[in-house]
Order: structure tokens, then C-alpha cells, then sequence
């Protein structure tokens, strides 16, 4: 209502200092000029756009509740369609190549780690890892307020990875003092003081990499703090539930078995002259 009266729109107050207001009629000059606005059109239907700055705001969380708004108190007439662009068109695309991306990453990652321990079962132990740092992950974004989105499903991509590698470092020395004559029980409690050091140590450089993105407040922000909160607090779950969980695991479903199914190398053959 004030803006199409134009007595109002003068008479408002603006600071022009750390003492002063000024009426903004003596600080800008009003003219009304006719202007033609452009019929937008799409697959030859008219299209009006509506812009909204959510403000950090989660983008699918605010389109959910204004469709269940619309479906409540808005009458659409036929003919009319409402539909929601920019970010959100943008999420739904991403989401769904990621539903194809991070299957692929994951069986690839349990490939690997299969050509490694040679073992079905302990491939799964090690697996174990992921789960760990998602929980932490999801707990982080929760304690700093911070909505799911493309950014932080990329972090937990990367996450995945670190959290194997630590319980690779595990299982391998695991099997290797087993090879060594260990009994199961010395092997879980010897290994894991053993690994503690170099565990904390590839976590401790992972997660201190991130600090620095997740409490930026520069430029592409809104990207790197979901993606670093995602990383640092999976790494730090995913560190201490391994060095705890993974060890009993790995004494519960090695009973069974009385060595790992790893190949030894073979020693060279000694050269006899005669």
C-alpha cells in the first residue's frame, strides 16, 4: 500500500549518519514511467516466475511445506500448473545421479578391499567402517544446524573412504600376527595398541585438512562447510568406534576360522653348486 502512494514513499526515514534522518524525498528524485512487462512462454504456455532467497534456508524442506501449503489453501484453476525451478530443479537432478554414483563407489570400494584381504567375510568387517562414519557425519550436520544437501552427500563419498582405510590398517596387521603364530585373543588386544598410533594419526591429518572449510564464512561457503562438517565429525566417529567395535567384530567372527586365507610369500629357491 505505501509503495503506491507516493507521499508515503517520500516521507520514509533514512539514516544518512550516526545522528541524522532525512525523509527519502530529499534524497532521490520520483518519476512514474510506463513500462511494458514481456509475456513469458513456455512450450507456448505463459509462464510467470516467482524469485525467493530462502537465506540459508534448506531448499527441499521449504518447497515441501509450500506445496503442502498450496494444496491447502490455494485453488488452482485448470489449465494453471505450478512448478518449482532454480535449486530445487537442481537438487532433484543431483540426487538422482547419486543415487547411481555412490552405489558404484561403494561396490568398487568393497572390490578393493576384497583383492586385498582375499576374504568375503573380512572385507564385510572392514565395511563395518562406513555405517560408523555416516552416523557421525548425520550427528554433526544435526548439532550445527546444517541442512542435508549435495555438498554434504559428496563429504560422505569422501568419508567412506577414509573410514576404510583405517579399518584396512586394522584387519591387515590383524592377519599378519596371525600369521605370525598369534593367538586370536593376543592378535585383537596386541594389534590394536599396535595400530592406535597410526589410526589417530591418518584421522587426526584428515580431519584438521577440514577445519579451516567448515567454519569459513568467504566465498562458497555454503559448500564447503556442509561438505568439511560431514568429514570431520564422520572421521572422528568412525575413528573411535573402529578402534573399539572393529577389534571385537573381528574376535566374534574369526573364531572360526584358524588363519586368514592370505597367501605368504614364498621364499627363493637357494642355488647349490656342486
Amino acid at each position: 500500500t505505501a509503495r503506491a502512494d507516493q507521499t508515503q514513499m517520500e516521507k520514509i526515514p533514512i539514516r544518512v549518519g550516526p545522528n541524522g534522518l532525512l525523509p527519502l524525498g530529499e534524497l532521490v528524485n520520483f518519476r512514474v514511467v510506463e513500462e511494458i512487462v514481456p509475456i513469458l512462454r513456455d512450450n507456448g504456455q505463459r509462464r510467470e516466475a516467482i524469485m525467493v532467497n530462502l537465506g540459508g534456508r534448506d531448499v527441499e524442506g521449504y518447497v515441501n511445506q509450500v506445496k503442502q501449503r498450496i494444496a491447502r489453501e490455494v485453488k488452482i484453476p485448470p489449465g494453471y500448473t505450478v512448478e518449482f525451478g532454480g535449486e530445487f530443479k537442481n537438487l532433484e537432478a543431483a540426487r538422482a545421479r547419486l543415487m547411481l554414483i555412490v552405489p558404484v563407489a561403494l561396490a568398487l570400494i568393497f572390490v578393493l578391499i576384497f583383492f586385498v584381504l582375499n576374504s568375503v567375510r573380512q572385507s564385510f568387517l572392514v565395511f563395518t567402517g562406513i555405517p560408523f562414519a555416516i552416523s557421525g557425519g548425520v550427528f554433526a550436520l544435526y548439532l550445527r544446524g546444517l541442512p542435508f544437501s549435495i555438498p554434504a552427500a559428496i563429504g560422505f563419498i569422501a568419508l567412506s573412504g577414509v573410514a576404510v582405510l583405517n579399518g584396512l590398517v586394522l584387519v591387515s596387521y590383524f592377519n599378519q600376527l596371525r600369521l605370525d603364530g598369534a593367538s586370536l585373543e593376543d592378535t585383537v588386544f596386541q594389534g590394536g595398541l599396535t595400530r592406535l598410533r597410526p589410526v589417530l594419526t591418518t584421522a587426526l591429518v584428515a580431519a584438521l585438512g577440514f577445519v579451516p572449510m567448515a567454519f569459513s564464512t568467504s566465498a562458497g561457503a555454503e559448500v564447503q562447510r556442509p561438505l568439511a562438517t560431514v568429514v570431520i565429525g564422520g572421521i572422528i566417529s568412525s575413528t573411535l568406534l573402529t578402534l573399539v567395535v572393529l577389534p571385537v567384530l573381528y574376535r566374534t567372527f574369526m573364531k572360526q576360522d584358524p588363519a586368514p586365507q592370505l597367501k605368504r610369500p614364498q621364499p627363493e629357491p637357494e642355488l647349490t653348486l656342486a
